[in-house]
């Protein structure tokens, strides 16, 4: 290890040197019972894994003064069910959530909207119902989720805006 220069050093000691190791240990590989090969499987209950999910929640948490809601929606549920719909489309491009994930997610369910469709509000109102609760309402929020096609996930969010409010129903798959 390297050491100052006014360190007291005694001139007849031998310079250190790089050793290596007596034992090099083998390579790694995947062999543990967790480990997946492949790609993340899909299916029911499986959800969109991805790279820093949690950062969508401060994404979110900062988009939060523009959010429009009708009487009786809760600010917490609406964030709890974008962002799944937000870290779906993350993951779909395989990469960590980004700002536009969110308004995308946002746009869709009408809540950057002043006044979006009443058919939409009856709907996301019955959907988004109690999903602040994490833990107990993880299908609901699945339901939410997969309300929206990838399709419209694969959209920019400047599509999406075009799009809203005149074609909400097929933004959702309706």
């Amino acid at each position: 290890m390297a050491a100052p220069k006014f360190t007291p050093v005694d001139p007849t000691d031998a310079p250190r040197y790089y050793e290596s190791p007596d034992h090099v240990p083998a390579s790694w590989t995947p062999d543990r019972p967790g480990e997946i090969a492949g790609f993340q499987p899909h299916g029911e209950r499986l959800g969109s894994p991805g790279p820093d999910q949690g950062f969508a929640i401060k994404i979110a948490n900062s988009l939060r003064p523009k959010l429009h809601l009708q009487p009786g929606e809760n600010e917490d549920d609406v964030v709890r069910g974008c962002l799944g719909v937000a870290l779906r489309r993350a993951s779909m491009f395989s990469r960590a959530p980004v700002v536009h994930d969110l308004t995308i997610a946002f746009t869709v369910w009408g809540y950057f909207a002043d006044a979006p469709p009443r058919e939409l509000i009856d709907l996301r109102m019955t959907l988004f119902e109690g999903l602040r609760h994490v833990g107990h309402h993880y299908t609901e929020s699945r339901v939410v989720v997969d309300h929206v096609p990838a399709e419209t996930l694969r959209k920019t969010p400047a599509q999406v805006e075009a799009a809203f409010p005149a074609e909400w129903r097929s933004l959702l798959g309706l």
